[in-house]
């Protein structure tokens, strides 16, 4: 019988001390066979593992037959639990987001979806109120121009721009909700 197995055997038989000195031993050893079967669960995924292995070891010690050898068991649990972790993490892939950040920074400018959202906030508006928001809103025209291509005075256009935002405000406190 190796050191293994006399270890595991007294601490089967109630050896604090020995179980101890077996955990200590093992967990290198574990760590390394769980770092080359998993590695594409990375640093953290293969500690995660190490300790699920090491309390599989726990709660199931009283499985090895004293005498047995102790490694292929131990590497049986191992396997398992490596095989268990890839079968739950499934198809996804888990990459540290600061290794992309500068990448991934997504240029100045609009955004795309904007211009949509608005053109449908707009569209709620009767049609003259929705007419004035996009010409001077969306358009950039003045208020001489909107009034002028809508055969209004400066300051109606102005008090209809007015009365369209506080619409376009309630309507967009419906939608948020």
């Amino acid at each position: 019988m190796d050191d293994w197995g006399k270890l595991l055997a007294a601490a089967n038989s109630g050896d604090g001390r020995a179980y101890a000195r077996f955990l200590r031993t093992i967990t290198p050893v574990l760590r390394g066979v769980v770092r080359a079967k998993g590695s594409a669960l990375g640093e953290a995924g293969c500690e995660d593992v190490l300790q699920e292995v090491l309390l599989a070891v726990h709660l199931k010690r009283h499985t090895w037959e004293v005498g047995a050898p102790v490694r292929p068991w131990l590497y049986a649990i191992t396997r398992y639990k490596v095989v268990d972790a890839f079968r739950t993490r499934g198809r996804s892939i888990d990459l540290p987001i600061e290794e992309f950040a500068d990448d991934l920074a997504a240029e100045a400018g609009p955004d795309p979806t904007e211009a949509a959202d608005m053109a449908k906030m707009i569209g709620m508006l009767d049609g003259r109120s929705a007419k004035i928001v996009q010409m001077i809103g969306m358009d950039g025209a003045s208020t001489a121009e909107t009034g002028q291509a809508l055969r209004m005075s400066e300051g109606a256009v102005r008090v209809a721009l007015h009365r369209a935002l506080k619409a376009l405000a309630v309507l967009r406190e419906r939608h948020v909700k």
